[in-house]
């Protein structure tokens, strides 16, 4: 059976790319934390570096534990969002540092897109778009804490002036929609595409991907 450790992040390439070039799907970049997590009745959160977070975000493992559907494995990032829905990192480090749930703490998100192992099942070889359907499926109803991250397949320039400019965020990811997931692997099949004037990726270096 797979277990979470099988899956080291798939990291992304940081270089300039073409909106007009087809075959791309697009995301918003959330600035979290970089988390793999398995639920089969027991959570299991894992940072990029390999530590055991579950205790570090117990709202998330919660939720995570009620989704139905048998064993699982998902990437994302654990954020903390303003009304807006962007991310907010510096709350999201000061929550984080505890390594535990507090009074007073900031809520957090599980942002999840990708679904690498469905029904104790390795799906990582199917392509991306079909990964995702899947992913949005089995995250239904909708649960506290957790976000399926949404993408795009046109107008990747529109989604940059009107979103990402005007609300500060750090970019988008742009992911070819047929690649595969290869754990650990940085590969130019996802690459981010950093907003002018973004907050360098030196800041992100404990749980960025």
């Amino acid at each position: 059976m797979p277990t979470l450790a099988d899956y080291p992040p798939m990291l992304l390439e940081e270089r300039p790319i073409d909106f007009a070039e087809p075959g791309w799907i697009y995301e918003i970049k959330f600035d979290g934390y970089r988390m793999t997590a398995e639920s089969d009745g027991a959570v299991q959160l894992r940072t990029r570096n390999g530590a055991d977070a579950t205790k570090w975000f117990p709202e998330v493992a919660y939720s995570l534990a009620r989704v139905k559907g048998g064993q699982y494995i998902v990437d994302g990032e654990v954020c903390v969002l303003d009304e807006l829905g962007r991310s907010d990192f510096d709350k999201l480090q000061d929550r984080a540092k505890r390594r535990r749930w507090y009074e007073g703490a900031s809520p957090v998100v599980y942002c999840v897109f990708d679904l690498l192992v469905s029904r104790g099942v390795d799906i990582t070889q199917q392509p991306l778009v079909q990964r995702k359907a899947a992913l949005a499926k089995l995250f239904k109803p909708a649960r506290p804490g957790l976000l399926v991250v949404g993408h795009f397949d046109s107008q990747p320039e529109r989604l940059f002036a009107e979103a990402v400019i005007p609300l500060k965020l750090e970019g988008l990811v742009a992911k070819r929609a047929d690649s595969v997931y290869l754990p650990g692997v940085r590969s130019p099949d996802w690459v981010k595409v950093k907003r002018p004037g973004a907050i360098p990726a030196q800041r992100f270096k404990r749980g960025a991907r």
